[in-house]
């Protein structure tokens, strides 16, 4: 309807090759921060603010800011968070220039690259189906995933490179430039604007929210898979935290111990990614969220059990939890894109960003309560059983098993 398919490769490659760039150089930022702050203040409590802070727009502000992405051209929404996020950047270059970074405008910093970022996430997920054919967004999905994947790798790796030879202020400029690269694509790239009978109505901002929930809610299956998506993220992303823990304190190792982890743990990713883009998942997709949910479980609980001795398996478990990831995320992703009408979908992707950003602090304070009690491995185990059983779920819900039988969208 809205798709020129002869077409559509060239404009989400375009779309996704400035994408790219703008989430590696992010990603060297990011770091390039985290290491400014450490050497500036060695405070835990700073570090885990900046962390929060980076959570804070998509938790609070998600629901409000998917409304105006529905409301608005997403091209224009996605340029204009692009450059927000180019525009703090250099503010906080020139600041440089004229006095040492207090703590207080690196924090407001993030907040705002936050919120561009939260702009920018629903906008372009909801915007990929408008370019790609339906049969080709778990494929999509999957390239996608592998993208962000190769900017965990490469984006730490090129910070300790950077930050060795270059300032903080060389490093931002870069990220700079990724971000502007991002727009100069997005604005080459043709995007189908909604026609007015076809987008959310303007007005009261309340009741266009509830709108883009009533639009999932009439789907039982993908209101299912919110809640279990959420009740997944609870008791998995705390892990993240914990992989240096594990491969320090109970496996004895180093740094280096643990940064192997993070590295086979993010190409895990990447193959799953391109794996899933080549071969696309079971044909009930549904089947996929729950096999990569599973394999997520084993590897931790398997994790979990091992002796002091056997860090050679958790780097193999390592590469299996992010192996599967892709497989969750990357097919929840295509079945929203499907099963929802394109005008409420940044509303819908708004909304489902913001539960996570919610479970993941609750699931860290789950894990800080518990982990230091019963052990990182016991937890790495509690959490391998915990995430089994949520893979039963698809199972056991049926307006979820179903799911991907289902052709009509939700208007």
């Amino acid at each position: 309807m809205l798709i020129k398919t002869e077409h559509w490769q060239r404009s989400f490659y375009t779309l996704w090759a400035g994408q790219a760039v703008s989430l590696i150089t992010s990603a060297v930022l990011q770091m390039a921060i985290i290491w400014h702050l450490t050497e500036e203040t060695g405070s835990a409590m700073v570090l885990s603010i900046a962390t929060l802070v980076g959570f804070l727009p998509q938790a609070i502000l998600g629901p409000f800011i998917g409304v105006l992405v529905d409301r608005y051209h997403r091209k224009y929404v996605m340029i204009g968070a692009d450059l927000l996020i180019a525009a703090v950047g250099l503010m906080l270059a020139l600041a440089s220039l004229a006095m040492e970074l207090p703590v207080w405008l690196i924090m407001v910093v993030l907040f705002l690259r936050s919120v561009g970022t939260a702009f920018h996430s629903p906008a372009l997920n909801a915007v990929t189906p408008l370019l790609v054919p339906e049969d080709q967004l778990t494929k999509c999905a999957g390239y996608t995933q592998s993208i962000q994947s190769a900017s965990y790798i490469l984006g730490p790796a090129l910070a300790a490179l950077l930050y060795a030879v270059w300032d903080l202020n060389s490093i931002i400029l870069v990220d700079v430039a990724g971000a502007v690269l991002a727009s100069i694509l997005t604005a080459f790239v043709f995007i189908p604007r909604l026609e007015a009978g076809e987008s959310a109505a303007q007005g009261n901002l309340m009741l266009e929210m509830k709108e883009g929930y009533s639009a999932l809610r009439s789907n039982k299956g993908l209101l299912a898979l919110l809640w279990v998506g959420a009740l997944y993220m609870l008791f998995f992303m705390p892990i993240n935290a914990l992989f240096p823990l594990m491969s320090m304190k109970y496996f004895g190792g180093t740094t280096f111990h643990a940064s192997l982890v993070e590295i086979v743990f993010a190409a895990g990713m990447l193959v799953g990614g391109l794996v899933l883009g080549v071969w696309g998942g079971f044909k009930n997709r549904v089947m996929s969220l729950a096999a990569s949910i599973l394999l997520m479980g084993v590897s931790l609980m398997v994790s979990g059990v091992l002796p002091v001795k056997g860090y050679a398996v958790f780097v193999l478990c390592s590469t299996l939890m992010g192996f599967s990831a892709p497989f969750y995320s990357g097919v929840q992703t295509a079945l929203f894109q499907e099963k929802i009408s394109p005008e409420y979908l940044g509303r819908v992707f708004a909304l489902l960003g913001s539960v996570v950003s919610v479970a993941m602090p609750l699931g860290l304070v789950l894990s800080a309560l518990f982990a230091d009690t019963l052990g990182v491995n016991r937890w790495f185990l509690i959490s391998g059983i915990l995430i089994m059983g949520i893979a039963v779920l698809p199972a056991l819900m049926p307006g979820l098993r179903n799911l991907d039988r289902q052709e009509d969208k939700t208007a």
